[in-house]
C-alpha cells in the first residue's frame, strides 16, 4: 500500500536516458566499495549505468584495490 506523501515515479523511455560516462561508473563503484552514498545519487545511477558497466567497474576496481594492497605489503616487507 502507498503512503500519500510518497512519490510515484514512472520508468524512463530509452530515449530518456543518457550514457554514463567512465567517470561516472568509476565514481559508482569507489562510492560502492567505501560504502558511502547518497539514496538520490543511487537512483540516479541505477537509472544510468548498465549492470554490464558496473560489473567490468567493479572487476577492475577490485583488482587495482589487490594491486595497491600487495604494493604496500612489499614495501612495508622490503
Amino acid at each position: 500500500m502507498r503512503k500519500e506523501n510518497e512519490k510515484v515515479t514512472l520508468p524512463l523511455q530509452n530515449s530518456d536516458i543518457e550514457k554514463a560516462s567512465m567517470y561516472q561508473v568509476a565514481e559508482a563503484v569507489l562510492f560502492s566499495f567505501i560504502g558511502i552514498r547518497k539514496k538520490s545519487d543511487l537512483e540516479h545511477d541505477a537509472a544510468k549505468i548498465k549492470p554490464v558497466q558496473i560489473i567490468i567497474g567493479g572487476l577492475v576496481g577490485g583488482v587495482i584495490f589487490i594491486l595497491v594492497i600487495l604494493s604496500v605489503v612489499k614495501l612495508v616487507t622490503g
